[in-house]
């Protein structure tokens, strides 16, 4: 009886492998979508000559007859061959070219805003390539991971740029100027976030502060791990806010930690704090058996979203009287949060569903936290 056994060759790359692998896989999808992907690019980028010139190839300028620009404002010379690596995989691509006129009376090479000089890869690509890496691969898995989407154009060099790229990216991100941002309001929260490091997962602690600008718009402002939120770890982040110009801000919402409540005191006292209601909730069913959970749930919740601020007075002091009674432990939980988890009442009705919690910062975290539990 004769056994035959397939084995790779030793010699051949893994990497390689894979993609000669899928090499017969003829996909009509993905063609047609990289064909139209290349013509689109071209035609971007046309269209943005276009405009460059004040006129389409082959005609007259549409500025002609204006007196204070000049019929021709430069002329297209060819294209050249670009190769450009995207999510839709490695493509080559004729780039339109010419010479604009100048003020001097000389000419100059005209540059695309959509494509940069020299660049390979688009900006997703990177990201793409970004998140594998800080997925907890090293280069050479990267390459391999991602051999098949871009065709092998990728080699661990090119990963390790892209990595000091988005590095540089997010120093300036972390130095950059706040004194320009009509900040008003900040969320600040601590978060604990599944990674993976060294092969294993692992949680850390993130302090996040997130603004919201003086018509709504939410912007993150810092993302810092300062190994826990005592004190002294929140003091680093907001010391670090002020000195990039950060305003004093007109109303806080926080998570309760005692840390960051020390923190505020000293750099920020007298700015109204409020309380997060979804963390003060978790506070309240911990302090209680199960078989107490919705009951005290369906109260919380009833004076909490009450409709004006004295009907939630009103249900705060019913609140306090029943549980002093049926479970104290309960009642001292909300007492302790004091005026700070009712802040919210201070501003027009309108905005409290937005300032009662600190949630904006919470799920984002969460959800990623969950897929790293879902796929180890």
């Amino acid at each position: 009886m004769t056994s035959t056994t397939t084995k790779p060759d030793s010699s051949q790359p893994a990497s390689e492998m894979a993609v000669d692998f899928f090499d017969n896989w003829f996909d009509p999808i993905e063609t047609e979508v990289r064909a139209r992907a290349r013509e689109f690019i071209e035609e971007l980028i046309r269209g943005e000559l276009d405009d460059a010139l004040a006129r389409p190839r082959y005609q007259r300028s549409k500025n002609a007859a204006d007196d204070n620009r000049a019929a021709v404002t430069g002329h297209r010379h060819g294209s050249r061959t670009r190769s450009l690596t995207g999510t839709f995989g490695p493509i080559e691509i004729a780039v339109a070219r010419a010479r604009l006129n100048t003020a001097e009376g000389k000419t100059t090479e005209w540059k695309s805003q959509a494509l940069r000089a020299y660049q390979r890869r688009t900006l997703a690509a990177d990201a793409l390539i970004a998140s594998t890496y800080l997925a907890g691969t090293n280069t050479r898995r990267v390459r391999r991971a991602l051999a098949a989407l871009f065709g092998g154009a990728v080699g661990k060099d090119t990963v390790s740029r892209t990595w000091r790229k988005v590095k540089s990216d997010w120093d300036a991100w972390n130095a950059r100027s706040l004194a320009e941002e009509p900040i008003v309001r900040l969320i600040l929260d601590g978060t604990m976030v599944r990674v993976r490091l060294d092969r294993k997962a692992t949680s850390i602690s993130l302090l996040v502060v997130l603004g919201v600008r003086n018509d709504g718009q939410k912007v993150l402002l810092a993302i810092k791990s300062m190994g826990g939120e005592s004190a002294e770890a929140w003091r680093g982040v907001l010391d670090d806010l002020i000195r990039r110009g950060l305003r004093r801000p007109e109303f806080l919402i926080v998570d309760g930690a005692p840390g960051l409540d020390k923190a505020i005191a000293a750099v920020w006292d007298g700015v109204p704090v409020q309380r997060c209601t979804v963390h003060k909730h978790r506070n309240l069913l911990a302090h209680a058996p199960e078989r107490l959970h919705d009951e005290i749930t369906a109260d919380y919740t009833d004076m909490v979203y009450a409709a004006t601020r004295e009907q939630i007075e009103a249900r705060r002091n019913t609140f306090i009287r029943k549980w002093r009674l049926k479970h104290r432990a309960v009642a001292n939980s909300l007492e302790e949060a004091g005026e700070r988890l009712f802040a919210f009442t201070r501003l027009p009705p309108s905005q409290w569903r937005s300032v009662r919690t600190t949630d904006e910062i919470d799920k984002p975290f969460s959800a990623r936290s969950a897929i790293l539990e879902r796929h180890g």
